[in-house]
């Protein structure tokens, strides 16, 4: 792949998981912007994508966000993204 390339695919991904996270929790503050756009790992931009989509909170993604590449796996209750939701309704 050609450099120029790789950089769109992280444009892509930043602005993906942003649009992820504004669908889901709302305005976002600039700082979590901020470190999304330091990210330079594409496998950490997919994953918190994936993690932005299940976390039924903004705050475990924000856990997420600042493990780091120490945090691979999206398990259990803490990715129920329908957890907090009142019965009988979307």
């Amino acid at each position: 792949m050609f450099l120029y390339e790789d950089e769109a695919d992280f444009v892509q991904d930043r602005e993906d998981l942003i649009h992820v996270l504004r669908m889901r929790f709302g305005d976002i503050a600039p700082g979590i912007v901020e470190n999304i756009y330091e990210i330079d790992d594409l496998e950490a931009l997919e994953r918190l994508i994936l993690v932005a989509a299940n976390a039924p909170t903004l705050r475990i993604f924000i856990e997420e966000l600042e493990a780091g590449n120490d945090s691979f796996k999206l398990v259990g209750e803490r990715f129920n993204p329908i957890e907090n939701m009142d019965e009988g309704g979307i």
